[in-house]
């Protein structure tokens, strides 16, 4: 149980920063390809609210912040899971550790996201990025998830 408690204490650091690295790239590109910031982060609130959510471009108490909410809750979930699972790499404290096994959780992450959960429950930012973007945004979501961890080994 141990194993359980310091990966979940741990994994609310990386989930935080994976979490607001890959909204800011999810503003990014959102104002880059559909000219909204909001646009993708409201699409993820498709889970309560439904396509309506997705069609839905700027910002909004009922849109953006579930939609946000729902993106940090998954992103420390994984997080959680990639300390549990990766803590003796991680606590090697290398940059390659970090950065390997970062890129291998948001590489599972993101295969689970589209291959394993039904559409309905797939993050719904894909309905404003290209794949390219989508690639960038789990880029983003590796990099908070190495730097979380790098930050919380700092000691």
């Amino acid at each position: 149980m141990e194993n359980w408690n310091t990966a979940l204490q741990r994994g609310l650091v990386s989930g935080t920063a994976s979490s607001l690295l890959s909204t800011v790239a999810l503003a990014a590109l959102g104002k880059k390809e559909v000219g909204s910031a909001y646009a993708p982060t409201n699409a993820i609130s498709h889970w309560i609210y439904g396509d309506k959510a997705a069609r839905h471009s700027g910002p909004s108490m009922r849109y953006t912040v579930p939609g946000y909410l729902i993106h940090h809750a998954s992103a420390t979930f994984w997080s959680v899971l990639f300390e549990r699972f990766m803590g003796k790499y991680l606590d090697r404290k290398t940059p390659v550790g970090y950065l390997t096994a970062s890129a291998a959780t948001a590489a599972f992450a993101c295969f689970a996201d589209y291959k394993l959960t039904p559409k309905r429950f797939h993050p719904g930012y894909e309905k404003h990025l290209s794949k390219p973007s989508l690639a960038v945004v789990y880029a983003g979501f590796a990099l908070g998830l190495a730097a979380g961890a790098a930050l919380i080994r700092r000691r």
